[in-house]
């Protein structure tokens, strides 16, 4: 049986060729460039390179207004247009109404009712398993149904122990942030790390949020560094999968493709698939809605 990945990227559409506004054509990053040959626009949304595809996903799913993580997450990990259910997008947390929802049709419940192993491959510092443990619940999508389903919550020993990454993929802003004294390592090694985690389980999600803080502005002091090591992990990844191994890069709304504003963004969102049912997913991914039922349905 094979394995799949998903790399759930904050905040990333598919913007402008403009050096200005748009990172992307900024940086020219390796994962792009390299890899596809060319970095997607508006005016060229959709490029493939062998198994490996670049599409658009729409996020805004016939709701009016700027599309938001806690729907659009939902949505994503759900199954459902979650925006059209509450009647708005809503975010950044989900809404009431969708915890329900959360608890019972997260995409871990559905692997898991199927007889898999799953895997959610963040390391979580001390501060959140304190702010857990008082009784506060005010989280995201990924964190509510990892809780809802039992899915373990990996902390600083498991990130040691290399069964777990950093959500910034090199441990450095552990250091600098956390006043943590932990090794730092190259976004090739969190690469392989997460690519083995991988092959140990039938379905694993990494979920990385500084793509849309960037968005927003915050972190400004840190950007070359936080997209250059994303440039590096991702290009090692995409790279590196391997043909019994499915591959999706995701995210809920576009945002840091538009740096000239600090909201998010009407933008499909960047969408990429590679290695095994990597065409499967990128005929039948059209919305947010669709990229759970097309991830199970490859098993």
């Amino acid at each position: 049986m094979h394995s799949t990945l998903v790399i759930f990227l904050d905040g990333v559409g598919i913007g402008k060729n403009d050096t200005l506004k748009n990172p992307f054509f900024q940086k020219q990053f390796k994962f792009l460039n390299e890899i596809f040959g060319e970095t997607p626009h508006l005016e060229n949304q959709s490029i493939s390179k062998g198994n490996k595809y670049i599409f658009p996903v729409d996020a805004n799913m016939n709701v009016e207004g700027l599309p938001q993580s806690g729907t659009g997450q939902t949505s994503i990990f759900c199954g459902v247009n979650a925006s059209k259910i509450v009647g708005r997008h809503f975010g950044p947390f989900p809404f009431s109404t969708l915890k329900p929802i959360i608890e019972t049709e997260n995409i871990f419940n559905s692997f898991i009712k199927k007889g898999l192993k799953v895997n959610f491959a963040n390391a979580f510092p001390q501060i959140f398993f304190d702010y857990i443990n008082s009784g506060r619940k005010r989280l995201n999508v990924t964190t509510l149904m990892a809780l809802a389903s039992d899915v373990q919550l990996f902390a600083l020993v498991d990130l040691l122990n290399e069964k777990a990454i950093s959500a910034d993929i090199t441990n450095r802003r552990w250091n600098t942030k956390m006043s943590y004294n932990i090794p730092i390592i190259s976004p090739e090694t969190a690469a392989d790390r997460l690519l083995k985690i991988t092959s140990e389980n039938q379905f694993t999600l990494f979920e990385y949020f500084f793509t849309d803080h960037l968005g927003h502005g915050r972190n400004k002091e840190d950007f070359d560094i936080l997209l250059d090591d994303l440039d590096r992990f991702l290009f090692r990844i995409i790279s590196k999968v391997a043909d019994n191994t499915t591959l999706l890069i995701c995210s809920d709304h576009g945002n840091l493709e538009n740096i000239s504003v600090k909201g998010h963004t009407n933008n499909p969102t960047l969408t990429i698939s590679a290695g095994f049912g990597s065409y499967n997913l990128m005929t039948k991914i059209k919305d947010l809605s669709q990229i759970k039922s097309a991830l199970i349905d490859l098993y």
